[in-house]
């Protein structure tokens, strides 16, 4: 009999003992936990959907405290890499699935589902420090980070800015994030230069920008809003006007083209364990108020609504 069910047939025991005792009145910490549930959850993937996860585990474990649930921060691309060989149960991306990752997965025999969890939008960020800029177009973006790229100083970018050199900041090529905006600003998969400071640690490009009053970056909007007094954030113009990010203009795409969804991939036959379909569940019904926490922006209840069936028609039989 697996050790789950041992345990809940103890923890009935344990309940019926003291009810025929005549304690009528339970202790209410035992009444609020679950601690009849065990086993591990693997996770990892993308640092900008971690704070979410990150939040749903800390919120679940209140509830499941012998459920183990680490979540990594390898990056998209590096969450795929152990998510299509089954080394995790759950993958944290803030861009779909290529269908390179999709081949692996098949050949590998891992089969999966895709669930929208929440919206961002990718930030342009600048050091306090810096007075003289307040939008860059698109165009300007591209001239920026193109491969190649000789814009070097500000007054590369646009007449009338500071002859200084800048330094740019940004995620790494593993990142979800890279992908999104190499796609939507140079409209090519993983173009970009190479000379910039990289990382799959968004605080580490924090630290970065706002220690450099020449620095210019970008990451994920909860990154910025978590560190506002550290950073400075650019308004973006794609043809309609500036537009910041916002949890307005990200909801409503006005802030356009870098508001983009966030997902989870779910391995389907990880969905036979009750801890995995329990901390689901528990992740969808949560989703709405821990992802307006961290600083992201929810999505609609329907679209929830929809990830919870896509769950239920994916059950398979309970291990």
């Amino acid at each position: 009999m697996p050790t789950r069910y041992v345990a809940l047939a103890l923890g009935i025991a344990l309940i019926a003992g003291i009810i025929a005792l005549g304690m009528h009145e339970l202790d209410a910490s035992l009444l609020a936990t679950d601690s009849l549930l065990f086993g591990t959850i693997e996770i990892d993937g993308s640092s900008t959907v971690f704070p979410i996860t990150q939040a749903v585990a800390e919120e679940f474990r209140k509830v499941h405290p012998n459920v183990q649930v680490p979540v990594g921060v390898s990056g998209t691309g590096g969450g795929f890499k152990r998510f299509v060989v089954g080394e995790t149960q759950i993958s944290n991306a803030s861009r779909s699935i290529k269908p390179i990752e999709i081949a692996a997965a098949a050949e590998n025999g891992v089969e999966f589902i895709e669930i929208a969890v929440g919206f961002d939008g990718l930030s342009i960020i600048t050091n306090p420090a810096n007075d003289f800029l307040e939008c860059l177009t698109t165009n300007e973006l591209r001239a920026i980070w193109e491969p190649g790229s000789e814009v070097n100083r500000w007054s590369d970018v646009r007449d009338g800015l500071p002859n200084s050199e800048f330094r740019l900041y940004g995620p790494d090529t593993d990142s979800g994030t890279f992908d999104y905006f190499t796609e939507s600003i140079m409209h090519l998969e993983d173009a970009s230069r190479s000379d910039y400071s990289a990382s799959a640690d968004d605080n580490v490009l924090i630290r970065g920008v706002g220690g450099d009053k020449n620095a210019l970056g970008y990451f994920g909007y909860a990154f910025y809003s978590s560190s506002r007094e550290k950073l400075n954030l650019i308004a973006v113009d794609s043809g309609s006007g500036r537009i910041y990010p916002s949890s307005e203009t990200i909801n409503d795409s006005t802030y356009s083209p870098l508001s983009r969804p966030m997902f989870i991939y779910v391995n389907i036959a990880a969905l036979k364990r009750v801890e995995v379909m329990e901390f689901l569940t528990f992740y969808l019904d949560n989703a709405t108020t821990l992802v307006r926490e961290v600083g992201y922006v929810p999505l609609p209840e329907a679209m929830y609504q929809e990830g919870r069936a896509l769950v239920s028609s994916s059950t398979g039989p309970l291990n």
